[in-house]
């Protein structure tokens, strides 16, 4: 070694070059491995989620199945308004005033709407509840880790509101928070499936949105969302998938509004 050659006054330069190279070297594989992990880790955040087998490949809408439909579209006898007309006219929307306030795509609910929008939340909790989903309400801001494993956050930044000079972001639903609630942890399998209904106020710049000049309370800022979570084996990610549709379904049913599954 090293030390037994400078110990008995031997030569000990071949030995100390090489360490420096075996030092070099080993300072060389370690940055590379950085580099190589933090590349891994890009390309894993940017997978998307993986479509089922059943699903039918096409180029546009035209081509989805309809899998099956429930309820009548009653189809009426005289000229329907436009939501926003009929909400404008009972006093229940005022988008005028909102965007004076807040600016485009922003609106104040009114009177009795207040209180339909409160009652479909509350009721949509109780459904959920009844189906034993834990009730979630997330905090509405978010760090960037969090954000970065619920969503691809470069194709997402410039619809999600950033909160300036601090490591936050205002979710665009609850998902974003829910998926992130047991972050760092390893879950009991024994313990799953776990079952969370989510409520949240979500905000979304909806930049370049699809049918942002639509009339109307569509493609909104800020709204109000009420959704299923799961945490579960992968082995019955089908069946729970089918269980939360399930229950989609019944909701809609108790609401009387016609649905269909695409």
């Amino acid at each position: 070694t090293i030390a037994s050659k400078k110990k008995s006054k031997q030569d000990a330069s071949f030995e100390l070059a090489e360490m420096k190279q075996v030092s070099a070297s080993l300072n060389q594989a370690e940055s590379e491995a950085i580099q190589i992990e933090e590349k891994f880790n890009q390309l894993m955040m940017t997978l998307p989620n993986l479509l089922d087998k059943t699903v039918p490949v096409g180029k546009d809408e035209h081509d989805n199945m309809i899998v099956r439909h429930n309820g009548e579209i009653i189809t009426p006898n005289f000229s329907a308004k436009d939501h926003i007309d009929i909400a404008t006219t009972l006093d229940l929307v005022d988008l005028n005033r909102a965007a004076k306030v807040s600016g485009a795509r922003f609106y104040f609910l009114k009177n009795e709407l207040v209180k339909l929008n409160q009652a479909l939340v509350s009721f949509a909790l109780d459904f959920l509840s009844e189906h034993n989903y834990t009730l979630v309400q997330p905090p509405y801001m978010i760090r960037r880790r969090p954000m970065v494993g619920s969503v691809i956050l470069n194709d997402f930044e410039d619809v999600i509101y950033k909160i300036e000079e601090e490591d936050l972001y205002m979710i665009g639903t609850s998902e974003h928070a829910i998926a992130s609630m047991h972050m760092d942890e390893i879950l009991e399998g024994i313990k799953l499936p776990i079952r969370y209904g989510g409520f949240s106020s979500c905000f979304r710049k909806e930049a370049g949105a699809h049918g942002k000049d639509m009339k109307g309370i569509f493609r909104v800022h800020q709204f109000e969302k009420v959704e299923q979570f799961i945490y579960c084996r992968p082995d019955d990610s089908w069946r729970e998938h089918e269980r939360m549709l399930a229950v989609s379904e019944e909701f809609f049913k108790q609401l009387g509004v016609p649905y269909r599954v695409m």
